[in-house]
């Protein structure tokens, strides 16, 4: 739904330059952009709404028909109103005399043309239109976020909390460490000292089992105790209720609302040395709302809570950011839920699957939990080592659907789910990138402008706003930064968890978001192709893509570790709508092929480095929309004197230019 209400947006933002007056369009046609655009707002709103309800209310399978068209025809007109501002905006050439008087009305009766063409693919767009908007209207879309949630999403946490501590191997060693931050040795006035901590960490790391373990040695040195759940979608008043059940206050009236609430546990707490975990807290407004009960009293207090966002640990104060397991204590895990014994090893012959499986878990205690359950309960059957191979590429793939894993991925995806609509396509886009791959942030940001990803915001470039993206998605847990600029103290490098990866290749999948090719999954799936990553240099599997539907695709992405792929590609005039390119390290890719690009005036992101290419053609100046142009690693070291770069290009890379 979010992909849908962000492709809405880029449109109504042309679609409010179309009616001024630089592009002289008739009255009725101006009229009837302005019908569009109003009711494309209003898809827009319902969308909205239905992506903000809870996750666990999945829209019927009518309302993700009705979006999927309007998703369709946002794009289809998207196009369009592209092809026309390039055909509009394209500089006459400056000639002068007759030859020049001639040219000049030439070019006036062109955009005459142009304009009525446009007013004529509008009117027959406008039937399709009226249906999607009756079928809005049919299907009750707005009416879907306001049916309550059946099952709390606190429920799908219920299994961490009560995972056995010795199942989590270093959970003894973090939690003696935790327990000598919190109780000071110090003087008097500092062991009076209300003291909080704040763990920070990606889902499933065991961050509620961490501080449950805390909890249970704690609780006996304090006058009254809490552990409290918040999750995604609080109820702050039930919260509060089960705060004082637990405190020790068993009667309060049903018609308290928050305020009287906060006041009857400050009251409890007022005298008393307390300690109160929060655990899973999602934003910051939540935690101010519960802080106003927890009062500073001088009784040597101590709060707990734990977080998936930094900037909600970064409010609360004394952050401790919890680490994943090493690849030592993730064996011992691992041989634990196999074996029941950490200090046995696995047999020989599963020694190396079973590294390359904790590998991929990248010390996440849930994900190696649950894959070793799986793994457990084969114990005995024939072929072992082929069914732990095949759990093994499993992993990050998408191939197939294991009710093991759902746990693990129900946990992953409430991070997916909680994110923004903005971030949510940013992180989907994410998913054309194999595993393991060290994804350059300064690249990602211009694909994601050259898609149309990035919000406007006032006194700011979209680059600035990109930074922010980044920033926000590590504080997230959604990407892990790789490497730092020591200077700028900036993000340069991020990877993605694979199993992050694999959850949003399903969801980009899933919603006709991209299509990946690759070895776990040779054909694509999906009837229109948006955005294409090939990540194989199998003949065939590429050769399939001839008989698919390509003229919709609006991101090529050919992974650097897969350059032969261009070799086998379809024709890249069967991709006219293209507005991101990279072909990166395909030496395939020569000057011809560069000047064919040039005919796909959709562009704004083109990535040739590392290929065969020696020049700039001149019809480079076809590519009105171009922003990026990355030539570095070629044979072109100048430019001509007399050439012209596109108008929009705010970025040439190149290496000696």
């Amino acid at each position: 739904m979010e992909v849908v209400s962000s492709v809405m947006g880029s449109l109504l933002s042309k679609l409010g330059d179309l009616l001024k007056e630089e592009y002289n369009l008739q009255k009725s046609v101006r009229g009837e952009i302005m019908f569009l655009k109003a009711e494309f707002e209003r898809m827009q709103a319902a969308l909205l709404m239905v992506s903000e309800a809870p996750m666990d209310q999945q829209p019927s399978i009518l309302i993700k028909l009705w979006a999927r068209d309007v998703r369709e025809l946002s794009y289809d007109i998207e196009d369009r109103v592209d092809i026309f501002m390039v055909s509009i905006d394209r500089a006459p050439k400056e000639l002068h005399g007759l030859r020049g008087f001639i040219d000049r009305s030439l070019d006036l009766l062109t955009k005459a043309k142009i304009r009525h063409k446009l007013g004529t693919e509008i009117k027959d767009l406008q039937r399709s239109i009226k249906e999607v908007s009756e079928r809005r209207d049919r299907y009750m879309v707005t009416q879907v976020a306001a049916k309550p949630a059946d099952v709390p999403v606190q429920n799908l946490r219920l299994s961490a909390m009560y995972k056995k501590a010795a199942e989590l191997i270093g959970t003894e060693e973090k939690s003696n460490e935790l327990i000598a931050r919190l109780i000071d040795e110090g003087d008097e006035p500092s062991k009076k000292q209300l003291r909080t901590v704040s763990i920070v960490g990606f889902g499933g790391l065991g961050k509620t089992t961490l501080t449950k373990v805390v909890y249970d040695k704690l609780k006996g040195q304090f006058d009254c105790t809490a552990f409290v759940s918040v999750s995604e979608n609080p109820n702050i008043e039930r919260i509060f209720i089960n705060m004082l059940r637990q405190l020790g206050h068993d009667k309060y009236e049903v018609t308290w609302g928050t305020e009287q609430l906060i006041n009857e546990v400050r009251t409890l707490l007022q005298d008393k040395r307390y300690l109160v975990v929060v655990d899973d807290i999602w934003r910051t407004s939540v935690w101010k709302t519960i802080q106003y009960a927890l009062v500073d009293n001088e009784c040597g207090s101590i709060i707990i809570s734990t977080t998936r966002n930094l900037d909600v640990a970064n409010n609360i104060g004394g952050v401790y950011q919890l680490q994943p397991l090493s690849l030592a204590d993730s064996r011992k895990l691992f041989n634990l839920r196999i074996i029941g014994n950490e200090d046995k090893c696995i047999s020989n012959k599963l020694a190396e699957v079973s590294i390359e499986i904790l590998r991929k878990c990248g010390g996440v205690p849930l994900a190696i939990i649950t894959i070793a359950s799986t793994l457990a309960s084969k114990e005995g059957m024939k072929n072992i080592h082929e069914y732990w191979s095949k759990v093994c590429k499993t992993l990050g793939s998408g191939l197939e659907d294991s009710p093991d894993l759902e746990d693990m991925r129900k946990i992953l995806s409430i991070s997916y789910y909680d994110l923004p609509p903005h971030l949510k396509h940013c992180m989907l886009y994410l998913s054309s990138y194999p595993e393991d791959y060290e994804i350059w942030t300064r690249e990602l940001i211009w694909r994601w402008m050259g898609e149309g990803f990035i919000l406007k915001e006032q006194g700011r470039s979209l680059y600035e706003v990109g930074e922010d993206y980044i920033n926000e998605l590590i504080n997230r847990s959604m990407i892990q930064p790789s490497r730092l600029n020591h200077d700028s103290n900036k993000v340069v490098v991020c990877r993605v968890h694979d199993m992050v990866l694999d959850l949003i290749t399903r969801l980009a999948n899933e919603d006709g978001f991209l299509a990946t090719i690759h070895d776990q999954q040779p054909k694509c799936q999906q009837d229109r192709i948006h955005r294409l990553s090939l990540q194989t240099s199998n003949e065939e599997d590429i050769k399939h893509l001839s008989a698919a539907n390509l003229c919709h695709v609006r991101s090529l992405i050919i992974a650097d570790v897969f350059p032969e792929a261009f070799k086998w590609l379809p024709p890249l005039s069967t991709f006219p709508v293209l507005r991101v390119v990279c072909l990166t390290g395909c030496e395939e890719v020569d000057n011809r092929c560069f000047k064919e690009i040039c005919n796909l005036i959709h562009l704004r992101y083109l990535g040739l480095g590392y290929t065969s290419i020696t020049e700039i053609p001149k019809e480079i100046q076809n590519l009105q929309l171009l922003q990026v142009l990355d030539v570095r690693g070629t044979g072109i070291h100048e430019l001509p004197s007399t050439f012209v770069l596109p108008r929009k290009l705010k970025c040439l890379r190149a290496d000696t230019v």
